[in-house]
């Protein structure tokens, strides 16, 4: 069975975050392992408080977790401090950590913030290391420091972020007007995910960025190509928006 690791936050609500990453590499037939970065007082719609577990500890426990197995896959979601961050990035450069998925959580869809400013910078640094890197648009702009309102603008950010080492980036569109489309560049050509936008209140929509994610890295796990893994994904996760607004 491969095995994949989240290195991300918790929410008690369980539809973000490790338990919501755990769930989803457990669909794609997948081991999960975790490890938690940070704890958070939050449900499905609002963002009360936040703490970031120290780095020394967030470093015993990835420690812990490789000191018995060995990841086909990483997911990196919340990581809750500039010192999370910089130890993270040494740690999995000097361990030759393999498919490493980065999904830069910065802010909640609420709008509160999950990661301070040189914390922010610091994750520039993390990105070479990234097989994908797969920000919304709200943090693709923060990153790439471009306006983002049409899917010209999404191609020239991801242009911009490319330039700052991931393997490939994927800009997920759902903030844009209009039906959404995921943009993926490798550096030589994009490809483009179009879909159809779902109604859906944000309880619903709570976690979907961590589900995409930490599905992508069960594809690459698995050793599907980039492209495969985005498109399996995404039919994963319209699977799971559909699910939840049955069951809600």
């Amino acid at each position: 069975m491969k095995k994949v690791l989240t290195i991300a936050g918790f929410d008690p609500s369980g539809w973000a975050g490790v338990q919501a990453d755990v769930r989803t590499f457990e669909a794609f037939s997948s081991m999960g392992l975790s490890v938690i970065t940070s704890l958070t007082a939050q449900n499905r719609k609002v963002v009360k408080a936040v703490q970031a577990i120290p780095p020394a500890f967030v470093k015993k426990e990835i420690t812990a977790v490789l000191s018995e197995f060995d990841p086909d896959a990483v997911k990196i979601g919340m990581l809750g401090s500039f010192g999370n961050v910089t130890m993270l990035t040494r740690f999995i450069r000097e361990r030759n950590l393999k498919n490493i998925v980065l999904d830069p959580v910065i802010r909640s869809s609420s709008g509160h913030p999950l990661l301070e400013k040189k914390g922010v910078t610091a994750l520039r640094e993390m990105l070479p290391l990234a097989t994908v890197v797969t920000p919304n648009v709200p943090e693709a702009s923060i990153i790439s420091g471009a306006v983002i309102k049409k899917i010209k603008d999404v191609e020239d950010a991801a242009e911009m972020i490319f330039a700052l080492g991931p393997a490939n980036v994927l800009i997920k569109g759902g903030h844009l007007n209009g039906d959404p489309v995921d943009v993926l560049y490798n550096g030589t050509g994009f490809e483009y995910y179009e879909g159809k936008r779902i109604r859906a209140g944000r309880e619903i929509l709570h976690g979907t960025g961590c589900v995409l994610s930490s599905a992508i890295a069960a594809g690459l796990a698995r050793e599907r190509p980039v492209g495969k893994a985005v498109a399996d994904a995404r039919a994963y996760l319209i699977k799971t928006i559909l699910r939840r607004l049955k069951e809600d």
